[in-house]
């Protein structure tokens, strides 16, 4: 009953760049709930591009146990761009792999290419700058919208400053230190390069960058701690802004390296991005729990106060089975961030491999009121 009432109140905030707002009657209302009380859709890896074919081609002859369990079926996957997710398909949560370049040019050379008679060199002038580089796998899995983190978060401010009006976005912000050159010694292929206190530092130093030194437009740990309160003990007593105070702005979330980030500032003080964290951590404020199978402990971890990110589905297997199983459990179990590949059918629906799974709310709607913290009191109804 409680399922089929709040199914009811799906917030459609529309698609238009230019008008991402409901029914004037209902603004007010809606304005005031929290950010943690509305489901969004988001995309996995939102980068990305499909592997080369020649070398996922190649690859798809090889043992999955030479290239250290990675299975190339589950690299068969294709994203837009940034604009066109945020536009076309309401996409309002992204996740950037970067590996570290401090010195420029270590992925210029896509040594995999040398493997299939091609010329190894990418011909990306970005890629021989110094910075932060989007990509999933060096040497074979390389294919990118964006060669740089730069460039990927200018798109999003881009879009953001034309868009004034926006549901906040989260960009997840997760550092890779995996090559192909760690389980296959193949000369030419390179090693990825660790990240030192110093390198997560030049993650906030570019996210200032293109956001600028005061981060007007991004939220951060110190928008939400309040004095002598970890952020795990703000979000759980005071709560998190409003969609309204949250409109138009940016939230970062870091995957990995604890003690790099938190080191100095303690709990996040002074940085630009959130960290997914465990409950008991006095930094948790956002929890990542990639499978939804266990949808109670989800939803338990939703009532206290956290924002979760969960995957509607993983690997290409949904796209190709057909099961919806997974995203259902994604969608009950309460978290707010469901990460998908699969935001429209694969261009390959309808033949004998592939089906038209496709995640989407009712309607099309960019986001709906959370089934398990929403306020059921909320009288808006309207559809825009």
């Amino acid at each position: 009953m409680r399922f089929g009432i709040l199914a009811m109140l799906i917030v459609l905030l529309s698609f238009s760049c230019q008008h991402e707002r409901i029914a004037d009657p209902c603004i007010a209302e809606i304005n005031n709930l929290h950010i943690n009380q509305i489901q969004c859709i988001g995309s996995h890896n939102s980068y990305r591009l499909r592997t080369h074919e020649p070398i996922l081609d190649f690859l798809l002859g090889v043992d999955p146990d030479i290239l250290n369990g990675n299975d190339p079926r589950e690299w068969d996957y294709n994203h837009l761009s940034l604009p066109e997710q945020l536009n076309n398909f309401g996409m309002r949560s992204f996740e950037l792999d970067i590996y570290h370049d401090p010195e420029g040019g270590r992925f210029y050379n896509r040594q995999g290419n040398e493997v299939i008679g091609e010329p190894a060199a990418s011909n990306i002038p970005e890629l021989l700058e110094p910075g932060f580089k989007l990509l999933h796998l060096p040497d074979v899995d390389y294919m990118t919208c964006y060669p740089t983190f730069v460039m990927a978060i200018q798109e999003i401010k881009n879009w953001s400053d034309a868009n004034p009006n926006h549901f906040p976005l989260i960009i997840m912000v997760e550092p890779k230190t995996e090559a192909v050159a760690d389980y296959i010694p193949i000369p030419g292929f390179v090693f990825a390069v660790p990240f030192s206190a110093g390198a997560v530092d030049s993650i906030d130093m570019e996210i200032r960058s293109v956001f600028g030194e005061t981060l007007d437009k991004v939220i951060t740990p110190d928008d939400l701690m309040q004095a002598g309160s970890t952020l795990n003990e703000s979000v759980l007593n005071k709560g998190w802004p409003t969609l309204g105070e949250a409109r138009g702005k940016i939230l970062f979330v870091l995957s990995g390296l604890r003690d790099e980030y938190l080191t100095g500032h303690e709990g996040g003080k002074g940085r630009a991005m959130f960290r997914f964290a465990e409950p008991d951590q006095p930094e948790a404020a956002f929890i990542k729990r990639d499978s939804p199978e266990d949808v109670a402990a989800i939803q338990e971890l939703v009532e206290q106060g956290y924002i979760i990110r969960t995957r509607a589905d993983a690997g290409t297997w949904e796209a190709r089975s057909g099961d919806h199983s997974r995203k259902e459990k994604a969608f009950e179990s309460g978290a707010q961030m469901i990460s998908t590949d699969y935001y429209q059918p694969d261009h390959r629906a309808g033949d004998s491999l592939w089906t038209d799974y496709h995640v989407a709310f009712p309607y099309k709607a960019i986001a709906r009121f959370n089934p398990i913290n929403m306020n059921e009191n909320i009288t808006c109804s309207l559809w825009e």
